[in-house]
């Protein structure tokens, strides 16, 4: 059985997401997605319910576009999707959702839908035969590319071993100059960080996802122990800043930035080994520095890419399930 989402039910999801999921984050908890004003989204999120036991959950919103509406995951979080239950991993179990989903969006009149699944990476149990499912029922994927470094066994010495030449090459010329590295505390340094990452993304006619007010209140309140904030400074002045969320075993880097008028200082080189040097003192079992693909992952950021990697990056996919009613399952 599908219900549609009400504030009622605030408590039960955010439980089911953290503790009886096997790939729920916070991103997919309500107090996550309830910092969005009201009106921003057309929230449409449901939840499976077998006898009176959530199964699974699937934050979503409502995307008019085309003359049709389409049922799309949630934009405000970074992965949303389908979220199942850890003890509902049975096929009869996975077909229930999938067979309720589909039909409920034919009978809902959806003229397609979009789910971004969340990555393997970030998940606390294993639940790739929900893609295989997802496929029976008529899905097809997009995948955008992701890049990490898993940190277990790694030496605290041993880091920048695994980095290419030229990284090793621009990271000594950035400890010549005497760089530092700490977290962000104030308000006040969150927002010269945050008037950087404006900076950089002007650059590409783009603007961040979240407000500088929406950061703040992360920081303060909603996500308090799970939002950081980091700084590279010169001579007193900060030259370099991220933000990162704290997703249990895996660091997830959502924001860089730099003062592009000082990239002569190497701050990029220097932000990205001491935040892996960072991680692994707090011993996460990886970092992750997110995709590098745009157009929903159709392009490579090729020179983005190839930057990562020369950190010693591993590659990951996050992939994206699309649905149309017209098209049939396998």
């Amino acid at each position: 059985m599908i219900q549609i989402y009400n504030d009622s039910c605030f408590d039960a999801w955010d439980k089911f997401v953290l503790e009886e999921s096997c790939n729920g984050t916070f991103q997919q908890t309500r107090n996550f997605l309830s910092y969005h004003p009201a009106g921003r989204f057309k929230d449409h999120s449901l939840m499976f319910i077998k006898g009176q036991t959530i199964m699974a959950v699937m934050p979503a919103h409502i995307v008019e576009e085309g003359g049709g509406r389409m049922l799309s995951s949630h934009e405000g979080s970074t992965f949303g999707g389908i979220v199942l239950g850890h003890d509902f991993k049975k096929i009869a179990d996975m077909e229930s959702v999938l067979e309720d989903l589909t039909a409920y969006a034919r009978e809902s009149g959806f003229t397609g839908m979009d789910l971004k699944m969340t990555s393997g990476l970030y998940a606390r149990e294993p639940v790739e035969a929900l893609d295989y499912f997802l496929q029976q029922y008529g899905f097809y994927d997009t995948k955008e590319l992701g890049f990490y470094i898993c940190l277990k066994g790694a030496s605290p010495t041993g880091i920048a071993e695994s980095f290419s030449a030229s990284r090793r090459r621009d990271l000594r010329k950035a400890w010549k100059n005497g760089l530092d590295f700490r977290e962000l505390e104030s308000e006040t340094e969150i927002g010269a960080f945050y008037g950087m990452l404006e900076a950089n993304m002007r650059k590409f006619s783009k603007r961040p996802v979240h407000t500088l007010e929406e950061l703040l209140d992360f920081k303060r309140e909603r996500l308090r122990d799970i939002v950081l904030f980091y700084g590279v400074f010169h001579e007193g002045r900060m030259i370099a800043g991220g933000m990162a969320f704290d997703f249990g075993e895996v660091l997830h880097v959502q924001y860089l930035a730099s003062d592009q008028q000082r990239l002569e200082l190497f701050p990029n080189e220097f932000m990205y080994y001491s935040m892996i040097s960072s991680a692994l003192e707090k011993r996460y079992g990886s970092i992750s520095f997110g995709t590098s693909t745009l157009e929903h992952g159709r392009v490579l950021n090729r020179s983005l890419a190839l930057f990562k990697a020369g950190f010693g990056t591993e590659m990951y996919v996050n992939r994206t399930y699309h649905w149309k009613p017209e098209r049939q399952p396998w």
